[in-house]
């Protein structure tokens, strides 16, 4: 199987510039991403910075603006969120969105959508925060229209907290049956069940333990419902940061805050294929890199030689 690749960009904060040449670097990466393998570039869809990536106030830009930004600076790699939160927008909304970035980018849209979580961002901008339970609930009403949006003409929803009636979304998605939906989050009671019904790609984090465990749950909700769990792409966000040599580790440590460190994996190449393998060999199909900590377009080409041995070493494109 030819490993995926994707390229997140939680940060939009370089250590230089100015607000007016921020999106220039945002494009750098994303330029530099394609030309290096990667197969996704991904964005937040958060309005405050989060904890565990930096200050709340660091600028952060509106997800689906950049979007359809870069779709119009790259050619190739295709474009989403990780993820939006299902708060955040009404869904039929979200649906007609993402409809308009598949054409913009033609044909490389993602509908990334998950339960939400941060309760400070909701209440700074006036978003409702009900209990993940409630949460959960909007986010299978929330996939249930977005996929009849993507492949019917005129469809109709009644829920709880959404409905649509006769919704038209013209032009339609350029993809056909739409633009795959990547579920993320790795809750193994509504997430993942909501996965098995409804994702294309998933994704989530956790030690390799922790993360190849929640693969058989996911395997065990899809065969609830019939469905064979080799039509979704398991992706991981990996903790690898590449370095050239072992003298370059601590270097690159001691660069990282000290609460991060603990989320940083340095390794060489040869390393982090052998890290990544281990992932393959487990069932997933992709990894997730992030620009909190590969943050140069020399650091993305870095990773790009990491693709190249990964892809040497299995399934031709």
């Amino acid at each position: 199987m030819r490993p995926f690749f994707g390229y997140h960009m939680p940060s939009f904060t370089f250590g230089q510039g100015t607000d007016a040449t921020l999106f220039d670097h945002v494009v750098e990466l994303a330029q530099a991403a394609e030309k290096s393998g990667f197969d996704l570039v991904t964005v937040m869809d958060h309005f405050y910075q989060i904890g565990n990536v930096g200050r709340e106030d660091e600028p952060m830009l509106e997800a689906y603006t950049t979007l359809g930004a870069l779709a119009m600076r790259t050619e190739r790699v295709l474009l989403g969120t990780m993820v939006s939160g299902v708060t955040y927008r009404n869904p039929a909304m979200l649906a007609k969105t993402v409809t308009t970035l598949d054409v913009i980018s033609k044909g490389r849209a993602v509908l990334g959508i998950g339960a939400a979580w941060n309760e400070s961002e909701h209440a700074g901008y006036g978003f409702d925060f009900p209990p993940i339970g409630g949460r959960e609930d909007r986010l299978e009403e929330a996939l249930t229209i977005a996929r009849a949006m993507f492949t019917q003409e005129r469809p109709t929803f009644e829920g709880t907290y959404f409905r649509i009636d006769q919704a038209l979304n013209r032009p339609r998605p350029i993809q056909p049956g739409g633009p795959k939906i990547l579920v993320g989050g790795g809750g193994e009671k509504r997430t993942l069940k909501l996965a098995a019904r409804f994702a294309d790609i998933t994704n989530w984090f956790g030690d390799f333990e922790e993360a190849s465990h929640k693969l058989a749950v996911l395997d065990r909700h899809c065969e609830a419902i019939g469905r064979d769990p080799a039509e979704i792409l398991r992706t991981v966000s990996v903790p690898v940061v590449l370095v050239d040599a072992e003298r370059d580790k601590a270097a690159l440590l001691a660069q990282i805050p000290e609460e991060r460190r603990g989320m940083v994996v340095p390794a060489t190449v040869s390393e982090a294929a052998d890290v990544l393998h281990r992932y393959l060999d487990a069932g997933f199909g992709g990894f997730i890199f992030r620009n909190a900590t590969t943050r140069t377009p020399e650091a993305v080409a870095r990773v790009g030689e990491l693709i190249k041995v990964m892809r040497a070493d299995g399934v031709p494109a």
